[in-house]
């Protein structure tokens, strides 16, 4: 199976781990020496390096597979050039754009060359996110949902990353915990959010992110979010039987109508030991279709990004509306 690798940073690494561990050796291409030698010294695999378009026209043929994993403010670009240059099926770090923009580009391009773009979204492949999955449908689905996405802006303002980066961070970083939980919610049918605006510095867009909606059946979600203060993420998913808590997100207590208790829940969890969690079945669902039901693809990540703008930005927001 040939795999074009794109980036040879942290992430790239951990998918490394995971392809090793599959039998499969990709073709790595990243932008700078430096990046390359220590990818060599961690795996013994030597990247290709420099400009990204004259190392695949040095290729016979392009792989039809890439995973691309370069940093998140280079995603959109990186992606729509190996889309051009005639790869079919990319894995592609969340979120994969940073506005709305870069994600219409980059679905039109997609479409006219018939690529299909997964978004790599591991925390779905949890095995804590898959319990939680399968324990809200043996209670016959999900009555209501509560997540808290806050970051310790203190300590990622002080981290110098690139300033769009900062400024996107609630894509680039939050994104991960609000998919997770739409992933067990469900499409939300409407959506009414407040956002305080100030009070962190690297990113003018929001502070403080609060709201609620309604979805299928009469369920209701809602977040509560504070970058000003401590905190972590954190979700709730209720059905009529169980209060499923996942804080943190890789793993389960529950609290059933007996008890106030909160009782750990034991979780087939050695793949998320062994590697970064959730990226082994995600790589299983990616390549081999395992699963693949539970990956994010490009026209639906582009769907969900105009309702997490409300989230984002405050507002209200219906679906069709």
């Amino acid at each position: 199976m040939d795999i074009l690798l794109v980036g040879a940073g942290g992430m790239a690494l951990e998918h490394q781990k995971v392809l090793n561990h599959l039998g499969v050796t990709p073709m790595v291409m990243t932008r700078s020496e430096a990046s390359a030698n220590r990818f060599f010294d961690a795996t013994g695999i030597r990247p290709s390096h420099g400009d990204l378009e004259a190392n695949l026209a040095s290729l016979e043929s392009v792989p039809e597979t890439a995973f691309v994993t370069v940093n998140a403010q280079y995603l959109a670009a990186v992606t729509k050039q190996l889309i051009e240059a005639g790869v079919k099926r990319l894995l592609v770090e969340k979120p994969a754009a940073l506005d709305f923009k870069e994600l219409d580009t980059l679905l039109k391009v997609s479409q006219k060359h018939g690529a299909e773009v997964a978004i790599a979204y591991n925390r779905r492949f949890m095995a804590s996110t898959l319990r939680a999955k399968q324990m809200l449908l043996e209670d016959g689905g999900i009555r209501s949902l509560t997540f808290n996405f806050s970051e310790p802006s203190k300590r990622i303002g002080a981290l110098g990353k690139p300033t769009r980066e900062l400024a996107t961070w609630f894509y680039g970083n939050s994104s991960h915990v609000v998919d997770m939980a739409f992933f067990l919610f469900g499409a939300p049918s409407e959506l009414h959010a407040q956002t305080v605006k100030h009070g962190v510095d690297w990113h003018p867009d929001g502070a403080i992110f609060v709201g609620f909606g309604k979805g299928q059946n009469d369920s209701l979600i809602n977040w509560h979010s504070n970058w000003q203060s401590p905190g972590r993420w954190g979700l709730e998913a209720l059905s009529s039987e169980r209060r499923i808590i996942m804080q943190p997100l890789e793993k389960i207590r529950v609290q059933d109508h007996s008890s106030f208790q909160e009782v750990d829940v034991e979780l087939e969890d050695q793949d998320d030991l062994q590697f970064k969690p959730g990226l082994l079945r995600q790589s299983k669902a990616f390549l081999f279709g395992e699963g693949a039901e539970d990956l994010l693809f490009l026209p639906e990540h582009a769907d969900h990004m105009t309702f997490y703008e409300t989230i984002r930005l405050g507002g209200s927001w219906q679906k069709d509306a």
